[in-house]
């Protein structure tokens, strides 16, 4: 079986965009050098963050039944199109590999402390494995299946935190008191790049929706419903713990959750937080591993079936490279984020650039 003849629904790629795009987000305080005004920074990134899913969805409209490595080879020539196919696989490769760890180290850190961390990452790359394997239709269907609980699970706790008297939007005041260079700093281009320059790899989905039109307006509307979602929650993180707290917290969102005390009956709530780790990560390491897959299979003329576990072997192996979680952050955080535009940003924009004007040159001959 090939990607070529599977197809998903306009509703399952929606679904996919918020699960994607959540992911772990909301656990942590993005953008956290802007202090009280980091919700502004993830504000301004979002609203950049659409410019680039506006990009992306035009470089799909041109190409209706390509995925992203069939217009890299269409349009960058052969040689230069697998290399950066290639390198594509690779970023995809390198992310999944980055929610794992994540997943080991946070699983560790907050619920199952007395696991071996290999363990947890073992169990959580042969479920994807076999997700990966079974094909792009049944990961699609299980992000229909888990977007109703995220929702609830996610209304429950932010009604609970409310309820519990302990969200003080005076905390985030005063906005922009040294101006917006720190907002735009921020923001840019970390926040673009994390969460939502990840979007790109839709670029790999797109063109197996059901319909016989790219799905514009849903998927800015799940991107636009996810990035106020995102915002608000970052907003809230700050409203609770105060912009020094937050921004010290590993996870702020969990430390929130665990101030929750009504009645005396709705307390340690932790497990609601473990279980959304569980599915944003899973979710998000899962659409990157397929990406990969996808990615790999296509270059070689093969079926996708057959790389799954060997990249899973890969992805697994190389989360353990880097030595401790403190190092795991910071090269996410002040290395591969700026990295990593080269792909969501560049490389699109020059692929647009080449699709214009060879459409040009089409009119004038």
């Amino acid at each position: 079986m090939t990607d070529s003849t599977e197809r998903i629904s306009t509703k399952q790629i929606a679904g996919m965009i918020v699960l994607f795009e959540i992911g772990s987000t909301p656990l942590f305080l993005i953008g956290s050098k802007a202090k009280q005004d980091a919700w502004l920074a993830m504000a301004f990134a979002a609203v950049f963050g659409l410019l680039l899913v506006g990009l992306f969805l035009t470089i799909q409209q041109r190409e209706p039944g390509l995925n992203l490595m069939g217009m890299l080879k269409l349009y960058f020539g052969r040689v230069l199109g697998t290399v950066a196919g290639l390198s594509y696989i690779v970023y995809f490769g390198y992310e999944s590999m980055r929610n794992v760890r994540d997943f080991g180290e946070l699983m560790t850190m907050s619920l199952l402390t007395s696991t071996p961390m290999s363990v947890i990452m073992l169990f959580v790359v042969l479920i994807a494995v076999y997700g990966v394997y079974k094909g792009t239709e049944v990961i699609f269907r299980i992000s229909e299946v888990l977007l109703p609980v995220v929702i609830v699970s996610y209304a429950i706790l932010v009604l609970l935190l409310f309820v519990s008297k302990i969200v003080h939007f005076r905390m985030l005041a005063p906005i922009a008191e040294n101006g917006l260079g720190p907002v735009l700093r921020a923001a840019f281009p970390d926040i673009v790049s994390f969460p939502f320059g990840q979007m790109v790899i839709f670029l790999m989905f797109w063109h197996l929706n059901g319909n016989t039109r790219i799905p514009v307006k849903s998927s800015i509307g799940a991107y636009s419903a996810v990035a106020g979602f995102l915002i608000f929650m970052n907003a809230l993180n700050l409203a609770i713990l105060g912009p020094t707290l937050a921004g010290m917290s590993a996870l702020p969102f969990l430390q929130s959750v665990q101030l929750i005390s009504v009645a005396h009956l709705f307390e340690r709530l932790d497990v609601f937080v473990t279980f959304l780790i569980y599915i944003g990560l899973f979710m998000k390491m899962t659409a990157f591993f397929l990406c990969a897959v996808l990615g790999l299979a296509q270059l070689t003329g093969t079926s996708y079936s057959r790389w799954a576990f060997p990249i899973g072997c890969v992805i697994y192996g190389t989360a353990f490279l880097e030595p401790n979680y403190t190092y795991h952050i910071s090269i996410g955080f002040n290395t591969s984020l700026k990295l990593f535009t080269i792909f969501q940003i560049a490389i699109p924009v020059v692929l647009l650039l080449i699709m214009l004007l060879r459409k040009k040159r089409g009119i004038l001959s």
